[in-house]
């Protein structure tokens, strides 16, 4: 049974063209923020969160100067507003 505003594993495909644009949507909004040059290179994991709206937990794979690294994100979507908002965005500590 899935708890109320807990986080839980996506169902369907992680890899599905929402998820993998709202990985890209993290990382512009982070290169953008940041000043940085992060290519987006694959989803690792996702997760959701129901809050007002859903609250995706995305660890991603990005290059970063030639080197492969793993970073989490949040990500904030109210649909019916047609809100998108970036949360979170650093290096996974894994």
């Amino acid at each position: 049974m899935m708890m109320l505003g807990g986080v839980h594993n996506l169902r369907g495909n992680q890899n599905s063209g929402v998820i993998e644009s709202l990985a890209r949507f993290a990382i512009q909004e982070h290169n953008n923020r940041e000043n940085k040059v992060l290519e987006f290179k694959k989803i690792v994991k996702a997760r959701e969160q129901v809050v007002a709206g859903k609250m995706y937990h995305l660890t991603l794979e990005a290059n970063e100067g030639g080197k492969t690294k793993n970073f989490e994100a949040k990500v904030w979507v109210k649909p019916w507003m047609n809100f998108k908002q970036l949360q979170e965005f650093k290096e996974s500590s894994s």
